[in-house]
């Protein structure tokens, strides 16, 4: 059983420091996640790392198989995952460089599977805090102890991407009072509360988007400036959270789904229930 997982962005594709390396290729019921997922051992536990745009960063946002992902870190015993995002700035005080670890998630994207359920089984899940608040605490203290400047708290608007903003877009985004921007967050937050995992992002601002008037608009180049930069201190703040990481999960994402399934047990598709049952079976049974 593998309790945590890092799911690594743009810019932070391998974990140095993981001993007892396993490779894992999984297939699940909604097809295969990014890459194969590499199992070892960090500070005396048992971590996952999964390569979220694939090995080589080959997949554009919109491809990523975000519930393949999810599914096969929760078949994995997965309770935590700590996702590493690259992001825009969107207001003045958090400046590239900067690590955020947001509290709230705004999705704008249009064309992704957001849901498991369908086809016969209903669930309402239960998102007003996206973000584990427990867990975020624990990325945001593991950043801290880095030494690097962190902010606590923010809203974070996922864009369907892969291109950056118009003016028009990042000033209105900036007007509805949002603080960061980027591309991936939504629904891969969404889909590990229906896992019951706890979600947190740790945000590493590479730019001011497009809205500031004294820098220039946000590039690729740009972006992987910063996140060469920052990934040491990615990595070391992933190394602390997992050394001072709280072993009891003490919030309700354990149990997201027990007032979310709305469906009669006995009229569920068979086939539904099939390809679920390692995220229902302890509630329908």
């Amino acid at each position: 059983m593998c309790k945590i997982a890092i799911v690594g962005g743009s810019g932070l594709y391998s974990m140095p420091g993981l001993e007892d390396i396993q490779e894992r290729v999984i297939t699940t019921p909604f097809g295969d996640p990014s890459a194969p997922i590499i199992i070892g051992r960090l500070e005396g536990q048992s971590v996952a790392f999964l390569a979220r745009h694939g090995i080589g960063h080959y997949l554009s946002p919109s491809e990523i198989n975000f519930r393949a992902n999810i599914y096969a870190l929760k078949s994995l015993g997965v309770e935590r995952i700590v996702s590493i995002s690259a992001c825009g700035s969107l207001r003045e005080d958090y400046a590239p460089g900067d690590i955020v670890i947001p509290d709230q998630l705004f999705d704008f994207t249009k064309n992704r599977k957001r849901t498991f359920f369908g086809e016969g089984l209903v669930a309402h899940i239960s998102i007003a805090e996206p973000f584990c608040v427990d867990l975020s605490e624990q990325v945001y203290q593991a950043v801290d102890l880095t030494g690097n400047n962190v902010h606590k708290g923010g809203s974070y608007i996922t864009i369907e991407g892969p291109r950056f903003s118009t003016r028009a877009e990042s000033n209105t985004f900036r007007a509805w009072g949002i603080s960061l921007i980027g591309m991936t967050t939504s629904p891969e937050a969404f889909l590990a509360r229906e896992a019951e995992i706890c979600y947190a992002t740790l945000a590493h601002v590479t730019d001011y988007d497009v809205w500031h008037v004294s820098e220039g608009p946000v590039t690729v180049d740009m972006v992987i400036e910063i996140l060469n930069r920052n990934t040491a201190i990615a990595q070391e703040a992933i190394v602390n959270f997992v050394r001072h990481m709280n072993p009891k999960r003490v919030c309700d994402c354990q149990y997201a789904l027990a007032d979310a399934l709305i469906t009669d047990p006995q009229v569920v598709n068979p086939e539904t229930r099939q390809r679920l049952n390692l995220l229902v079976e302890k509630y329908l049974d």
